[in-house]
């Protein structure tokens, strides 16, 4: 991976305020939020870059059949072209680099996770008209195609590897332990699938201690979603703290305690308690 190049200052407040609209956005667009992530990863992703990653999803659609048939007909030609000819395809190595998660990335070295090769598969074949969705399964994202009653899944992960019955269940239990439920195989939200990138993001970050930087822009365009886990705000203000910022993590703590003191006090007083520490360290 290229040497970490994040935007300056004022290019990251931009990006920041263009991901807030879009993903309140009447019908946010996947895409669009994935390279804004990327933009703020990535430095070097400028306007021109962006927006030559949305021509190569564009391009991309264009080689499609037109109209191949019903959904496992979209499945095999989105394989054949994807998988096949360009080889987009993941493999264990690709979930210890960051770049992984980033679609701009993803689409230059055509390997990713399993939910960034998904985000690829979507953007193409929505671009193309087929019937598409996300299907957030445990452990292992993966796209489906056609209504609920007549859904072919395919995993990009394995090059767009058409999924049985058997292989889904096969994916959940050896993810979870657990048997295939039906409410696995629903459509994902958009803006569910940028929240779990952003989720990989962090776990990616959380093992590297100097990389304190990523998490914390991970974790605050996160909290820019509508809906978002509250336990974030506690996340960030950790992370201001482990990075020297002793007053502003204090303060974060000390609302922190305040939102939960109502349902559980005992846990209030435990980040108040961290608070005291934090503010402690400028002595």
């Amino acid at each position: 991976m290229r040497p970490p190049n994040p935007p300056p200052p004022e290019r990251s407040a931009e990006l920041r305020q263009r991901f807030a609209e879009e993903a309140r956005s009447e019908r946010p667009d996947l895409s669009a939020l994935c390279l804004l992530v990327g933009a703020e990863a990535d430095g070097a992703l400028n306007e021109a870059g962006m927006d030559a990653a949305q021509m190569e999803l564009d391009a991309l659609a264009g080689r499609l059949p037109f109209r191949p048939g019903g959904p496992r007909s979209w499945a095999v030609a989105l394989r054949e072209l994807l998988g096949e000819r360009y080889g987009f395809r993941g493999s264990s190595a690709d979930y210890q680099r960051l770049e992984s998660s980033l679609l701009h990335e993803v689409l230059q070295r055509r390997r990713g996770l399993p939910i960034l090769l998904s985000v690829v598969w979507m953007e193409v074949a929505r671009r193309a008209g087929a019937p598409v969705y996300g299907v957030a399964l445990p452990g292992h994202f993966v796209v489906g195609f056609g209504p609920t009653d007549d859904q072919v899944l395919a995993d990009p992960f394995d090059g767009g590897r058409v999924l049985t019955g058997g292989d889904a269940e096969l994916l959940v239990a050896g993810a979870t332990g657990a048997p295939l439920h039906p409410s696995m195989l629903t459509p994902a939200d958009p803006l569910d699938v940028v929240l779990r990138i952003l989720n990989n993001i962090r776990a990616w970050a959380a093992t590297r201690p100097e990389r304190t930087d990523v998490a914390l822009w991970a974790v605050e365009l996160s909290l820019l979603l509508p809906a978002h886990p509250a336990r974030l705000r506690f996340e960030r203000a950790q992370l201001l703290v482990q990075r020297g910022d002793f007053v502003d993590g204090a303060v974060e703590l000390e609302e922190y305690a305040e939102l939960i003191s109502a349902v559980d006090e005992g846990a209030a007083e435990r980040v108040r308690g961290e608070a005291r520490a934090a503010r402690a360290m400028l002595n």
